[in-house]
């Protein structure tokens, strides 16, 4: 378990437990259970009281938390018959967005999402998540796709934002953003949007214009992060936590201003200490949203998607 700045205190205890039942291993006649399961009990009040009302800093930590599940594992653990479809035909093939026909409780649907990958390794060839403009393009193509033969479409957001290298605004990525944008504004199919960690300015908007936007608990939705604003306003990164305040980028606050339809919960701790959990959680709220769409013919999907983002910001900034 990789435990965050926040978590230390837990960190010791957990530590200890684990200690007292390591020396129980190697020794048989030993008997530390009972100080190893009040150790446990002391833990989970612990974590009870620390994740009872997060910071938005904080929620900012969780949601990046290396070991969250990713985008590749939803979509191992949802969806059969997975069939990755690569490339923007025009370019290249992005490997920070993955995306293909898939079934999910064996209907057919199209899901797309980034990947931020799980070691280093990963980690660098899927760019840490940030596409550059041919993964908007192949989102694109995939959309296109799915509004031809019919299907629901589903998208997974974890990514600080696109890409903002020399090569990528070469070729075009503000242009391949908001034609990503426009064409979740275009398909007559359900579109259902869930932000599974990190939604970072743009580079999240291009996936998550969608009929119905769902966050996981301790996610966060936020036009640029908080070290960025922090640099922008006060020319000083520290000031994070600030700015993390001012962005109103929780779960929470987004649900109360409107932006989105549904919080998902996490498991005690987030979704990094309940992987199976967190996953189910989601699945079962996909469904849900795609029971709510069903029926809807094309014409009335795209005319209530729109409307649903002309009304955004109705509620202001004060509520």
């Amino acid at each position: 378990m990789n435990y965050l700045e926040f978590e230390k205190p837990l960190a010791e205890i957990e530590g200890k437990a684990e200690e007292l039942r390591a020396l129980a291993r190697k020794n048989e006649e030993m008997d530390v259970e009972k100080e190893a399961a009040a150790l446990d009990a002391k833990a989970e009040a612990l974590l009870k009281d620390i994740y009872k009302n997060l910071s938005p800093w904080r929620k900012c930590q969780v949601a990046r938390h290396p070991d969250r599940p990713h985008c590749r594992d939803y979509i191992e653990a949802l969806f059969t018959e997975y069939t990755p479809l690569a490339g923007d035909r025009n370019f290249a093939d992005d490997h920070a967005v993955m995306g293909g026909l898939a079934r999910l409780n064996d209907k057919p649907v199209m899901v797309i999402g980034h990947e931020k990958g799980h070691d280093t390794k990963t980690r660098i060839e899927r760019n840490f998540g940030m596409a550059r403009p041919e993964g908007y393009r192949k989102a694109i193509r995939l959309m296109d796709l799915a509004h031809r033969f019919g299907l629901p479409v589903i998208t997974l957001i974890d990514t600080p934002g696109a890409y903002p290298g020399k090569g990528a605004e070469e070729r075009g990525q503000s242009e391949a953003i908001a034609r990503s944008t426009q064409k979740c504004l275009e398909i007559g199919v359900p579109l259902i949007s869930i932000i599974i960690g990190e939604g970072g300015s743009g580079g999240a908007v291009a996936f998550a214009t969608g009929d119905r936007v769902a966050m996981l608990e301790h996610s966060i939705y936020s036009v640029i992060s908080p070290e960025g604003c922090a640099s922008i306003l006060w020319k000083d990164a520290e000031k994070m936590r600030e700015a993390a305040e001012a962005l109103r980028l929780t779960a929470q606050d987004l649900e109360k201003l409107g932006v989105i339809d549904r919080i998902i919960k996490e498991p005690l701790g987030g979704a990094q200490r309940g992987r199976k959990e967190a996953i189910e959680s989601v699945g079962k709220a996909i469904d849900a949203m795609l029971k709510e769409l069903s029926g809807k013919k094309p014409d009335q999907l795209i005319r209530d998607r729109r409307q649903k983002y002309l009304d955004m910001g109705s509620k202001g900034l004060a509520a």
